[in-house]
């Protein structure tokens, strides 16, 4: 059995790369199509999301400022 070459080789790590890059994106895709359905907009109205995030910034500048000491 014939050794890789060191241009199959990059070839190889490039194609990772690219399918490594074409999952995360169509799972991201994926994410949006499911998050823009008007029943998970619903839900998600519901609990309160929005209202969450809002709480939590006040403890993250705590944090933030804390960290730059």
């Amino acid at each position: 059995m014939e050794l890789e070459r060191t241009g199959d080789q990059d070839t190889n790590e490039t194609r990772d790369t690219m399918f490594l890059l074409g999952g995360a994106a169509m799972i991201l895709f994926g994410a949006g199509l499911i998050l823009s359905t008007p029943m998970v907009k619903r839900a998600l109205g519901g609990a309160g999301i929005g209202n969450l995030i809002g709480a939590a910034l006040p403890d993250l500048e705590r944090y933030m400022k804390l960290k730059a000491m």
